[in-house]
């Protein structure tokens, strides 16, 4: 699978010194973003919003302190890391793209930053041992780099991220670049943009916290022609698997969730129950201990908000395709043990819910909560 520095004019690197690392990412081209919903913005945040105006030439992202709540000074160091690679990339510093991850509440330690850049600017360069050395750079508690990509036609959208805490519907604590060689305007890769992330980071539940610093960035070198549907297609494909790879590596978790509501009276409704499902602790430490507790997702369903009776239907299902119903039109089927093995077998649970309301469908993606999600954040010191 080609990675999102396989793409002709994009170099990048990264290193990391203990909780504290630095990526860069070289890139000339269109330029869309989305942004945390969360009325306390980091400084790297606001510096985008006021600053990107539809042309990217480079994106410089640092690990292990969030610049967030760090007033004025907050944002003069991130214009200041702005200006540090604009500087050698000869452009001017509103064509940079700053991102921060890490601690909330600290300021940045721009020596160390400046240290760092020498080494990663140096090494920029092109394909897989580039983009997962930018990968790695830019995580925090994560376990994995989590890297996507997928074609439309002949140009390629590709994508990197990072997240596993203090991710919740409406953006998360995650940072996501993705790339592509597809030529369009800025106002339609916005346009494209917002509407795959409102279909995959936003409907992504680890811990229900939304973060200061998320962002999503779509850049565009304008290559290649292809339609919009294709491209369409290929960018929520991207931002879908990365938001499950989210999931997946949740802070502690052991299983990844996937929650569909079937039968809604409106798309509305669906994703609005599939989250509610998802965002559940209950139905969170449920599946961790293994427990098919239907209730649960019933009380969950009950309070979303949404059309909804006792005439419901309810599944589960394991990666490997095996499925055992709990619900049929509201009747239990007694089918707890058989539920209970199949959760014990398999790391990615489907729960399917069929609301019988309408034809409408929507979905969330999740994880499980477990002793070592406390553990973690408890620890989770500078």
């Amino acid at each position: 699978m080609k990675t999102f520095a396989d793409i002709e004019g994009v170099k990048c690197w990264g290193v990391k010194e203990g909780k504290n690392g630095l990526g860069i990412v070289v890139c000339k081209g269109r330029v869309a973003a989305v942004y945390t919903t969360n009325r306390i913005k980091a400084a790297p945040v606001r510096y985008n919003m006021e600053s990107l105006k539809g042309e990217i030439e480079g994106i410089i992202v640092n690990s292990g302190n969030a610049n967030a709540f760090t007033g004025r000074k907050g944002l003069e160091n991130a214009k200041k890391m702005a200006v540090l690679l604009a500087s050698r990339l000869g452009c001017s510093y509103d064509r940079i793209a700053v991102a921060s991850t890490g601690v909330i509440g600290r300021q940045l330690d721009t020596g160390l930053i400046e240290k760092m850049f020498e080494e990663v600017y140096s090494k920029l360069s092109t394909g897989k041992e580039a983009a997962e050395a930018f990968a790695r750079a830019i995580m925090t508690t994560d376990s994995f780099p989590k890297l996507y990509s997928a074609g439309a036609g002949d140009a390629v959208v590709a994508g990197v991220a990072k997240g596993a805490g203090m991710i919740a519907p409406n953006m998360a604590t995650m940072l996501a670049f993705i790339f592509t060689d597809a030529d369009f305007e800025a106002e339609e890769l916005q346009k494209m943009l917002k509407e795959a992330v409102d279909r995959s980071f936003n409907v992504t539940v680890v811990d229900g916290d939304t973060s200061t610093n998320d962002m999503v960035i779509l850049i565009s070198t304008g290559k290649k022609r292809v339609g919009k549907d294709a491209f369409q297609h290929a960018l929520l494909e991207v931002c879908v698997n990365l938001a499950k790879m989210m999931a997946r590596d949740g802070e502690g978790a052991t299983k990844l969730m996937e929650v569909v509501v079937k039968g809604a009276r409106n798309e509305e409704d669906a994703f609005k129950a599939a989250k509610a499902i998802a965002s559940s602790l209950l139905v969170k430490t449920a599946v961790f201990g293994n427990d098919p507790n239907w209730g649960r997702i019933i009380a969950a369903l009950g309070y979303s908000g949404v059309d909804v009776d006792e005439t419901i239907t309810l599944d589960f299902a394991s990666a490997d395709g095996r499925t055992v119903r709990l619900l049929e039109r509201g009747v239990a089927t007694g089918e707890e043990n058989e539920a209970a093995e199949l959760l014990r077998g398999t790391q990615e649970i489907r729960i399917v819910v069929n609301l019988h309301k309408g034809e409408a469908e929507g979905y969330a993606f999740g994880c499980d909560l477990t002793y070592d999600y406390v553990r973690i954040n408890a620890e989770y010191t500078t």
